[in-house]
């Protein structure tokens, strides 16, 4: 039997802790929280057996495993005191969505051996216990950036436990890590924050703009509602990396201005077909100029025939569906599985009859 450490007990760490409640009902779960109240919840429902002190509880010293999972200055700040606790074959882990800051932080006390950076990338806007599944990782991402110290055998017992989730473990430097999602995730959200801005600060007393504002402009922006907490902090610990890929970007944006301006509808049109290409590359595209999609996600548990059902649901009622795809990287999606439809009025339907069905739905907002 073995024994889980935990330190934050928001979406990501509730969600583990159920995640492993499920997959391993034997296993013995310990956590402490900022709230009190938070891991009280927990003990009341079964999902921990014993509430910590802090990240210095001797209790941690009979973990095999111990999660960080409070906010990225929070765990490092918690590191000196796991370290007084941590027992020798323990694997410590995070699961920050920035790796280098951390990676740092364990090179300086001395932990290298014993740590495994994590980033499973699933996860919403929405926050806090409440929210957790326990099978928010399935068929998710769940990057993991170990040590150079760090041995074979401790990767690969990490590595099996995301299996056990139904992840799917990608091994990665910390700082290629940090590269790739400032450039996929947190420089888009600097985007989409900063396009907002811009139609906030250009729209008229009667914000006609905002009233108007629909389809593309609410999908390529939809990102900007997400924490204000989160982002600051991804952004001031991974500020090289946004910076780097922010000035392709910027070179970008002013070379289209400078061709747009002289005329060079050729260059213009190169621009939009090399991007289209490019991401109708991609696992899951929707096809053609950016405008409304009518797209939903659907919670589901990956087991044996769960998308052939639903698609059999859509399709004796006469629902045809666009595209259909599981969401490997949902960091910002709240289902598993993406429906897109042709038209708004199947897609209301689907919606209702899915939830006469009992699933989960979401409205792509």
């Amino acid at each position: 039997m073995s024994t889980y450490g935990f330190i934050g007990l928001g979406l990501i760490g509730g969600s583990l802790a159920k995640s492993i409640r499920k997959t391993e009902p034997s296993g013995r779960i310990i956590a402490c929280s900022r709230s009190m109240e938070t891991c009280r919840t927990a003990v009341n429902q079964g999902l921990i057996d014993d509430i910590c002190q802090g990240p210095g509880d001797p209790a941690y010293s009979s973990c095999d495993m111990i999660f960080l999972c409070a906010p990225a200055e929070m765990n490092i700040e918690a590191l000196s005191s796991v370290k007084k606790v941590l027992p020798p074959e323990c694997i410590l882990t995070d699961v920050g969505s920035v790796k280098s800051p951390i990676h740092k932080a364990v090179q300086e006390l001395g932990l290298t051996s014993q740590f495994i950076g994590g980033h499973p990338m699933a996860g919403s806007e929405k926050s806090g216990i409440a929210n957790s599944t326990d099978h928010l990782f399935e068929n998710a991402y769940y990057i993991l950036t170990p040590t150079p110290e760090v041995s074979a055998l401790k990767l690969e017992k990490i590595r099996n436990f995301t299996l056990k989730l139904k992840a799917l473990p990608l091994v990665l430097d910390p700082d290629e890590h940090d590269y790739i999602t400032a450039a996929i995730s947190h420089l888009p959200h600097v985007i989409a924050a900063s396009l907002v801005n811009t139609v906030h600060d250009l729209d008229s007393e009667e914000e006609h703009m905002k009233m108007i504002a629909a389809g593309g402009f609410r999908d390529i922006t939809r990102i900007a509602s997400s924490s204000p907490q989160m982002w600051e902090s991804i952004c001031v610990e991974n500020h090289d990396n946004i910076s780097r890929v922010m000035d392709t970007f910027l070179d970008h944006m002013i070379q289209a201005r400078d061709r747009m301006c002289a005329g060079d509808g050729g260059y213009i049109n190169r621009m939009f077909e090399e991007s289209r290409d490019y991401r109708d590359s991609f696992s899951f595209v929707s096809h053609g100029p950016v405008k409304k999609s009518y797209r939903i996600y659907c919670d589901i548990i990956d087991e044996s025939g769960a998308i052939a059902t639903i698609a059999t649901v859509l399709a004796v009622n006469g629902i045809s569906i666009k595209n259909i795809s599981i969401i490997h990287n949902r960091s910002y999606e709240q289902g598993a599985l993406a429906i897109e439809f042709y038209e708004e009025e199947p897609m209301r339907k689907a919606i209702t009859l899915l939830r006469h069905h009992r699933y989960t739905v979401w409205e792509n907002d």
